[in-house]
């Protein structure tokens, strides 16, 4: 008992003649560990643009009797404003016909432009909601002599879901529903008197590719 008194007596009286700065680093040394915090996760890098380029298909309700539709290629580029909004320019051309032949085998050439939503919604996976505007055109030819208008208004709203492959690679999956109006004219004469009126319609709209970021 007497051992274990003067032990700690020595104890404390080492301490106490131990140089300032070697206590103080002991005491700070042992604050730290047992108050450090994690460490923070790096913060995700922040693009300004992002450029989307991949297969697309639509259908073609806007000619009549044309209901197989039509493949092609879907480009856009978004302009980012912070995490959650961008700018997104759109443009998409469709020549080659699904299963059958369309009649007049006619192409769809499109460009919209609207505001883009996004937000990450689990693991890897982002979504995304867009409103587009713009214009849309359909070639004429011997089957369809005459499109009215040439080049119709077009518009819709749809979304997708990127994956993220890497830090700037993403794959894409998205679709669209965009509304135009298009009448099939056969008969200029009658047209030139105003009797040919365009009727509305809408075509799905799906594209898939890649997402690259910059």
């Amino acid at each position: 008992m007497k051992r274990k008194l003067l032990f700690s007596i020595l104890t404390v009286v080492a301490v106490m003649f131990m140089p300032q700065t070697a206590t103080s680093q002991i005491f700070q040394r042992f604050h730290f560990h047992r108050h450090a915090a994690p460490a923070a996760e790096k913060p995700e890098a922040a693009y300004k643009y992002s450029v989307f380029a991949g297969y697309s298909y639509t259908s073609l309700n806007n000619v009549n009797n044309s209901r197989n539709g039509l493949q092609g290629v879907n480009l856009s580029v978004t302009r980012n404003f912070g995490r959650y909004f961008g700018i997104t320019a759109d443009g998409g051309y469709y020549s080659k016909p699904y299963n059958s032949v369309n009649p007049g085998n006619p192409t769809v050439d499109m460009l919209l432009l609207g505001p883009v939503v996004q937000a990450h919604l689990f693991g890897k996976v982002d979504g995304f909601a867009r409103a587009l505007l713009g214009g849309e055109h359909i070639s004429a030819n011997s089957t369809i002599p005459s499109i009215t208008p040439n080049i119709s208004f077009a518009g819709g709203g749809g979304g997708g879901l990127d994956y993220k492959l890497s830090s700037r690679f993403d794959l894409r999956f998205s679709g669209d529903d965009i509304v135009s109006s298009f009448a099939a004219n056969t008969n200029q004469q009658v047209c030139a008197t105003g009797g040919c009126s365009a009727h509305k319609s809408r075509s799905s709209r799906a594209s898939f590719g890649f997402v690259y970021r910059f």
